[in-house]
């Protein structure tokens, strides 16, 4: 599982690379304006999110899925409500006991688009806040530690770029978050969590 989740990452960015020069010699430029507005948008992405949901030392473990994020654009133009749908599976025997585990999230809260002036390249970054809920082997009873895993705080920040195709699709070549879940674990009530995505932005 763990080379197939490489291979598809490199095939996303290698597709990103190969459509923007594709763009950058065939397709005429968009016209500034257009360029510089925020629209609303649509982004599919795969996520990768590493994970140390075991209480006590790292206990991390890899997890694969899927992320929607919704994006309204507000005021200047700069700055959107996002709201984002994550839903990832544990790709591995998570400990020795070979539990499992699916984790969903969704949050929502600001996303400031930075000015970069007809650049194709457009840098963002964010802060999310919501809930997750948890089901699976890990959290269904049989680990003491785990006593709750209904819906509990959730919160998400960090950033990414979106590589500018033409003025309906953009590809999403990274985005980086640090997700906080707040789990009744018996010892410290959080997860730190790293959420790699990328992916399919679609304009409005």
């Amino acid at each position: 599982m763990r080379v197939r989740t490489k291979d598809l990452y490199a095939l996303l960015l290698t597709i990103a690379v190969v459509s923007a020069v594709s763009s950058a010699a065939q397709a005429p430029a968009t016209p500034p304006a257009a360029e510089d507005r925020y629209r609303a948008e649509l982004a599919v992405d795969y996520t990768y999110l590493h994970s140390n949901a075991p209480p006590g030392g790292c206990g991390c473990f890899n997890m694969n899925g899927g992320s929607a994020t919704f994006a309204w654009p507000v005021k200047t133009g700069r700055v959107a409500i996002v709201a984002d749908l994550t839903i990832d599976g544990s790709s591995e025997a998570i400990s020795a006991h070979n539990f499992n585990l699916t984790l969903g999230t969704f949050t929502v809260g600001p996303r400031y688009l930075l000015p970069v002036h007809h650049f194709p390249v457009r840098p963002f970054g964010q802060a999310l806040f919501g809930v997750a809920h948890a089901s699976g082997s890990l959290v269904s009873g049989k680990t003491p530690a785990y006593t709750d895993a209904s819906a509990t705080f959730a919160a998400n920040f960090g950033g990414g770029a979106d590589l500018r195709i033409n003025p309906i699709f953009s590809i999403r070549l990274a985005e980086a978050d640090y997700l906080l879940t707040t789990f009744n674990n018996g010892v410290n009530n959080h997860q730190n969590n790293t959420r790699l995505s990328s992916g399919l932005v679609i304009h409005f």
